[in-house]
């Protein structure tokens, strides 16, 4: 004998948990971010890193996220997306390698930088002509570790692009402009914290490894709100 189906049910299996399962999201891409701002600690710790080295780290973190960001409007507007991309490009590559020039100064000093020393690319291509070369000069100061914490540093913003921009539907409600502007909202309320922190830090000469601790976890929890308050849950329609 076989049991009717109560009123309102169906013999479907039960629907996936949404808010669960952006739970879960949300939490996985938290924990890659928080365990790639850790191993700055083992930099400081183990490998004698100076403010300089993570002021330098923090900075290349914005490459990563500007090259997501192309990603992302790409798939937000195909067409449009790839001329405002163009003009993202030169205007945030240009922003990016102003800021390493100065971020730089704390790792080499300004005296011992080798920026444009060739011939000058063309009209506003000049810009990424400037992020080259802080880019190919920072590679040539790094040390083998610092490029694993970089690494580190592109994963786990990956992760969140997979988990939360494509899994979790954020494309859906993403603009081009919107997409555009917020790597420098990030900038903003980051790194002028971060390079406050840094400047106060090199003052002191040689600083103890907790002042260094000090500014991870400055930086460290700054992310986590920022990680946050980007990956909230949309407001119901």
């Amino acid at each position: 004998m076989t049991s009717r189906e109560s009123p309102g049910r169906t013999a479907s299996p039960a629907p996936l948990d949404r808010l669960g399962d952006l739970e879960a999201r949300r939490a996985i891409s938290l924990a890659a971010l928080v365990a790639s701002n850790l191993l700055p600690i083992v930099g400081v710790l183990a490998w004698d890193w100076d403010v300089g080295s993570l002021v330098v780290l923090y900075w290349s973190e914005n490459l990563v996220i500007g090259a997501y960001t192309l990603v992302k409007m790409l798939v937000a507007s195909p067409v449009g997306g790839l001329f405002s991309g163009a003009f993202f490009l030169v205007h945030y590559g240009g922003f990016c390698a102003v800021h390493g020039i100065f971020v730089l100064s704390l790792a080499v000093g300004m005296d011992d930088l080798q920026i444009l020393e060739e011939d000058p690319w063309p009209l506003w291509l000049v810009f990424v002509q400037l992020l080259v070369d802080v880019v190919r000069q920072t590679i040539a100061i790094a040390p083998p570790e610092w490029l694993f914490a970089f690494a580190a540093l592109a994963v786990s913003h990956g992760v969140s692009l997979v988990l939360n921009y494509f899994r979790g539907g954020e494309f859906r409600d993403s603009s081009v402009r919107d997409l555009m502007t917020a790597p420098y909202k990030r900038i903003v309320v980051l790194h002028i914290a971060i390079i406050a922190g840094g400047f106060g830090v090199a003052a002191l000469g040689s600083p103890w490894p907790l002042l260094l601790l000090l500014l991870v976890a400055l930086k460290l929890g700054l992310d986590v709100w920022l990680h946050r308050r980007e990956h909230r849950p949309a407001p119901a329609k």
